[in-house]
């Protein structure tokens, strides 16, 4: 096949030869409008350049996947009014979670969205952007069991790595059995199996969790924490000019209502004010909306 195909292509030079002298000198006699053709391909090339987008896909309802492998959640309706919003291609990919930060700033993708936590040691490597979201952390055990806050040393309790809410067990518990995994479903089937005894977990997530089938023996332990990490942003790289285009639209979807819309439709709340102290497995009547947390 490819030597007939060759000797096709031989015959067939022949013939074309005198057409492509004729398209040539056609070309020469040229109006001079090619600059004005340039631009205009330029100035498209300029706005359909599309931006990198990484999550990590188990911290529903914030990101995960459906049962065909698609991205869905808050996020991913986040993300595609703030890039609508821009005029942008935006282009979200799963990755794991530990990879987020070293693969952003080694320029694998642009930006990160993945409930991350804006904190004094995440901003001396990357730049957030302003907060979309304030969540506190709580610990889970199950129904029946007098695990409580203030009794867990010694024991095992589970929390996903490099999170707000396994440094507060490493802060503040360092006599627990901690125990860090890779994902947040890992440590769900953990707890599950009891392996460890309780679960340190983002509030927004743990209550999702809890009423799943496999949470229905499960609760919330003491109250909600809240620490100087609620906020959470999306991650840039230092001095990226996407900080504040993400920024402006950020502004923009929360000043013409698309914002307060995504998330009453998650949250039953329309401001993150209320999103902050509302349990997240309560839908609430959704009122005149509230002022929002200053940043």
């Amino acid at each position: 096949m490819t030597i007939s195909m060759t000797a096709s292509m031989g015959k067939k030079a022949l013939w074309l030869a005198p057409l492509s002298a004729a398209m040539l000198m056609l070309a020469g006699c040229s109006n001079g409008s090619a600059p004005a053709d340039d631009a205009e391909t330029d100035a498209a090339a300029e706005t359909s350049e599309t931006i990198k987008i990484a999550t990590e896909s188990s911290f529903k309802p914030f990101s995960y996947t459906d049962a065909e492998g698609n991205l869905i959640g808050y996020e991913m309706e986040l993300v595609d009014a703030l890039c609508t919003q821009m005029n942008a291609e935006c282009d979200v990919i799963s990755q794991d979670w530990d990879g987020l930060i070293p693969g952003l700033n080694a320029q694998k993708f642009d930006a990160i969205i993945a409930g991350m936590s804006i904190t004094p040691e995440r901003q001396e490597v990357v730049e957030f952007s302003e907060p979309y979201f304030y969540s506190g952390i709580i610990l889970i055990g199950k129904k029946g069991d007098d695990l409580s806050i203030d009794s867990l040393a010694g024991e095992a309790i589970g929390s996903q790595r490099s999170t707000v809410a396994s440094q507060y067990l490493q802060d503040e518990h360092d006599d627990a059995d901690i125990k860090l995994y890779d994902t947040q479903d890992n440590a769900y089937l953990d707890l599950t199996s009891g392996r460890v005894r309780g679960m340190m977990s983002d509030k927004v997530i743990g209550n999702d969790w809890l009423k799943t089938e496999a949470g229905q023996d499960y609760e919330i332990k003491g109250d909600e924490i809240s620490t100087n990490d609620d906020a959470m942003g999306i991650a840039f790289r230092k001095d990226d000019e996407l900080v504040a285009k993400f920024n402006t639209a950020l502004a923009e979807i929360k000043d013409n209502g698309t914002y307060d819309q995504i998330t009453g439709s998650y949250f039953g709340t329309s401001s993150t004010a209320a999103a902050q102290t509302a349990d997240a497995d309560v839908m609430v009547t959704e009122e005149e909306p509230t002022e929002e947390v200053a940043n």
